[in-house]
């Protein structure tokens, strides 16, 4: 049986999501059916420049693995949004509201049109109970960030401590 014309489109982006996702740190460990399975369950979504994947204090029912395109990481503050980072294709933004089980740590909104995998909860869930490496390079990945906030946060107090001598 021939395959139809959306049949090909669907393994052809099945395989291209496949590919990138193993080329991202955190799934390359994985093996190729795990990444399929990933990539299949996975949503595929897209987003124009200026719309927000999530946004601070919502509920973390995904994670998003970044295939195109860049986006600001904001906090909101006393004098408004503040911009704590940027990501861009290959990161993974939304896990810690997963892993923490806590509100969204942050909005996470688009400054050039964006594609995105979106791994829903108890899929990333089921991942991490299944491949402890996974969950190893989860830990990396959230202790770099730690260590950058924390240098970050040294840094801002060093200077307010300056400006008030």
């Amino acid at each position: 049986m021939l395959a139809t014309h959306s049949e090909k489109r669907t393994v052809m982006l099945l395989k291209d999501e496949v590919e990138m996702l193993r080329r991202i740190t955190l799934f390359s460990g994985l093996p190729p059916a795990k990444l399929k399975l990933l990539a299949f369950t996975s949503d595929r979504v897209i987003y124009g420049a200026g719309e927000s994947l999530f946004h601070q204090g919502d509920i973390g029912d995904a994670a998003y693995v970044i295939l195109s395109g860049r986006a600001d990481v904001l906090v909101a503050t006393q004098t408004g949004q503040l911009k704590v980072a940027e990501v861009e294709q290959n990161s993974i933004v939304g896990e810690i509201a997963i892993l923490c089980n806590t509100p969204r740590t942050a909005t996470v909104k688009t400054t050039t049109a964006l594609e995105a995998l979106r791994i829903r909860k108890d899929d990333f869930l089921k991942l991490l109970a299944d491949f402890p490496e996974m969950a190893v390079e989860i830990m990396r990945v959230l202790a770099d960030r730690l260590s950058q906030t924390t240098s970050e946060l040294t840094e801002a107090r060093s200077r307010a401590q300056r400006a008030e001598a």
